[in-house]
């Protein structure tokens, strides 16, 4: 976990938490986005058992639709050899993503990422979890343009953490632009369109309905 132990404070919306340093990108070009829930408990005993109830949501990719609820973009979990593997998220994983609206030529319908970082750290009273992914081409195909509205310097970090009697779910988008890159026109009028859309404000919709699903107690 070197690198991963070292915390900063960072300022998230209208509270500031320690936050693990080394899986959110820095801000160079285009948009950003935080995206956070919290909710707070009297006791130790049960924070600790939301912590842990959300830690295995955050992991099980495939379960975010119903948590986040309807009108909501479908994530499946999709192994390198282009399978679901029935099992929590890991390094070199996909989410085969598929929101409202037109899907990409590239993509074979659906947007794609890759997960390049999953750590956890259990630092006194902090414990956290993150999952960061990346934009990338489509795995069941052999079309190597990234097959995502969004372009590859782009990232999305999803996050769940404790500190004291809270837990909190966020997303971090960092770097966020159109991809023009493909050489489809059709892909490239598509992703400008969606990529507009989920900067000015979408994007942070369908973020904040996983966050709240994340941490909505009823589900268990």
């Amino acid at each position: 976990m070197a690198g991963f132990c070292c915390w900063f404070y960072y300022k998230v919306i209208t509270m500031s938490n320690y936050l693990p340093d080394s899986l959110i990108p820095e801000q160079k070009e285009g948009a950003q986005s935080n995206t956070e829930s919290v909710v707070n408990f009297d006791n130790l005993e049960k924070v600790l058992h939301v912590y842990s109830l959300v830690k295995q949501r955050l992991l099980n990719v495939n379960q975010w639709k119903s948590l986040a609820g309807d009108g909501t973009a479908n994530f499946q979990l999709i192994d390198s050899n282009g399978n679901d593997p029935h099992r929590m998220a890991k390094v070199g994983d996909y989410f085969q993503i598929d929101i409202p609206g037109p899907g990409s030529e590239s993509g074979e319908g659906s947007d794609w990422v890759q997960i390049e970082d999953v750590k956890e750290v259990e630092e006194n009273e902090r414990q956290a979890i993150a999952i960061r992914v990346r934009p990338a081409a489509n795995p069941l195909n052999s079309d190597p343009n990234t097959a995502h509205f969004f372009s590859g310097s782009s990232t999305s970090t999803f996050i769940v953490w404790r500190e004291q009697n809270s837990v909190s779910a966020a997303v971090f988008g960092r770097n966020e632009s159109p991809n023009t890159d493909n050489k489809n026109w059709t892909d490239k009028l598509r992703n400008t369109v969606v990529a507009l859309g989920a900067m000015t404000g979408l994007a942070k919709l369908q973020w904040k309905s996983l966050v709240d699903g994340l941490l909505r107690i009823d589900k268990e």
